[in-house]
């Protein structure tokens, strides 16, 4: 497990080290090359960035569209108000229409609460795509200006 976290360290380390090594060798092409190499880790960085975010708003407007449902039965709701009742010694009982309103108030909320998760999701992917979006193209008209010259 800590080999996994671990792992895309080391994988970078090669790859710089084997970029310093190729501009060393290069030393004529080695600014050029280290400059094309960042403008391309750039580029994908962002577009990462970018593809992640466009999944995760996909996910939460599935959310949104279609909240997860809740789990706890009426029976369990029911069961679980009665031993409350029990270990408090309330005197109070519950009629079956009460119960029943307060376990359809209870999946009404959860409902809510999971759309508004679901909206709240959606707002905080798109700042990945805001922010690394401009970054990209930039860089992606910087790369076809390289190319050219």
């Amino acid at each position: 497990m800590v080999l996994l976290a671990v792992l895309p360290f080391f994988i970078g380390l090669i790859l710089i080290a084997f970029i310093i090594i190729a501009a060393v060798k290069n030393k004529e092409g080695g600014e050029k090359m280290i400059r094309h190499l960042y403008t391309y880790l750039v580029l994908f960085a962002t577009l990462m960035m970018v593809i992640g975010g466009g999944i995760s708003i996909f996910m939460a407007t599935a959310d949104l569209v279609s909240p997860p449902a809740y789990y706890q039965s009426y029976s369990d709701f029911k069961m679980m108000k009665e031993s409350e009742k029990i270990s408090q010694d309330d005197k109070n009982t519950l009629s079956e229409d009460e119960l029943r309103t307060q376990y359809d108030q209870l999946i009404e909320d959860e409902e809510q609460r999971q759309k508004n998760n679901a909206v709240n999701q959606i707002i905080k992917s798109l700042g990945f795509i805001v922010i690394p979006l401009p970054i990209f193209i930039y860089f992606n008209r910087l790369r076809k200006k390289i190319i050219e010259t």
